[in-house]
């Protein structure tokens, strides 16, 4: 699989990119290196990833525990402390080897650690492979918010090994792909429609659509890094979809969404958003509301459920003066930003949602 440069770093695919791994790190003059990881990625990933970790650098091990209610400052702190006891300094470096929470909490321990260091993502679950691991994004949550604390940082290098795939169930994999299926809608009308009929996705070549994938969001994120406009299209089905994502996990009551399940169903209520305005045609948002319904189902919100999580839609990075703002599309395969949407639309398209 060919490689993919951006303008900060490389995007390398396969076990031959250990290689290039080992030689980074070995000629960089790196003092000590940390391995990020959480609870499952411990078990089912890190032993074969030691294996392919050919390097003279001493490390050590740090492990958190897994889940999103994990990715706070709190743990931060840990970890932090834990490098400082290890003889941490400016002249460190940290591998994550993770899914979207190690990626998005290691890349922001070392932007912030002794002012910043450098750190190397290594993404070991689909959603983090097309989408959480790349464009320099990295962040933690507050009470609930998702990553309203970050920083844009780049790795000096990301790694994409489909082996680590293998350790996933499908749940974590429909989460992944909902990320890819939002990449066709904003960027590439002829993926989407691939991607949709499930049934016919060759999953063995499942590199080839994280290729492509990874692609489309280095594309965007190149014409705008720091997110002040175009870049805002990848947050299609973000808004509605963290808002009910932060309600579910800040919820005792209720079973944690996985991000990608949260990005679905926010992808049909921004859809119809999006009909309701006039952007797209009746036809396009059923095709859209059909193909996520048939492969993650419909996740059940009562008339309470949906209020409660509109009070999370305040907290959206988007918003500006107050008022809500959505990317919505104008077409399948094409996305607009900043568009003003009011509450009660969005109470609308989570009805639809669930009609």
């Amino acid at each position: 699989m060919e490689n993919i440069t951006t303008e900060h770093y490389d995007i390398l695919f396969g076990q031959e990119a250990y290689e290039h791994l080992g030689s980074y790190l070995n000629n960089n003059g790196y003092s000590k290196l940390f391995i990020l990881t959480d609870s499952n990625c411990y078990e089912h990933c890190l032993p074969y990833f030691l294996s392919n970790l050919p390097t003279d650098v001493p490390f050590e091990i740090i492990e958190v525990e897994a889940g999103e209610e994990n990715k706070v400052l709190d743990t931060c702190a840990g970890v932090i402390q834990t490098m400082l006891e290890q003889g941490g300094d400016r002249k460190s470096i940290i591998i994550t080897v993770g899914g979207g929470v190690i990626t998005d909490m290691g890349g922001f321990i070392a932007s912030i650690f002794m002012r910043g260091i450098d750190f190397i993502n290594i993404p070991t679950s689909l959603l983090a492979m097309v989408d959480a691991s790349v464009g320099g994004k990295t962040g933690v949550d507050l009470n609930g918010i998702k990553n309203c604390i970050g920083a844009f940082a780049m790795p000096k290098m990301l790694i994409i090994d489909v082996n680590y795939l293998e350790t996933l169930e499908a749940r974590q994999i429909k989460a992944g792909y909902a990320e890819m299926l939002k990449h066709g809608l904003i960027f590439d009308a002829k993926y989407y429609a691939y991607l949709k009929d499930i049934a016919n996705v060759d999953f063995n070549d499942l590199e080839t659509l994280i290729h492509h994938s990874v692609t489309i969001k280095n594309t965007v994120v190149t014409q705008d890094p720091k997110e002040h406009g175009v870049r805002k299209i990848l947050n299609f089905g973000h808004t509605v979809g963290h808002a009910v994502e932060s309600y579910y996990l800040m919820n005792e009551s209720k079973e944690t969404l996985l991000h990608g399940e949260a990005v679905a169903l926010g992808m049909v209520a921004e859809a119809y958003i999006s009909k309701e305005l006039g952007y797209l045609t009746q036809e396009e948002y059923l095709d859209i509301k059909e193909t996520i319904h048939t492969i993650y189902g419909v996740v059940e919100l009562s008339n309470e459920d949906i209020e409660n999580s509109l009070e999370w839609l305040k907290f959206d990075k988007k918003n500006y003066g107050g008022n809500i703002r959505c990317v919505l599309l104008d077409k399948i395969g094409s996305a607009i930003y900043d568009i003003e949407v009011s509450k009660e639309l969005v109470v609308k398209g989570l009805e639809a949602y669930l009609n």
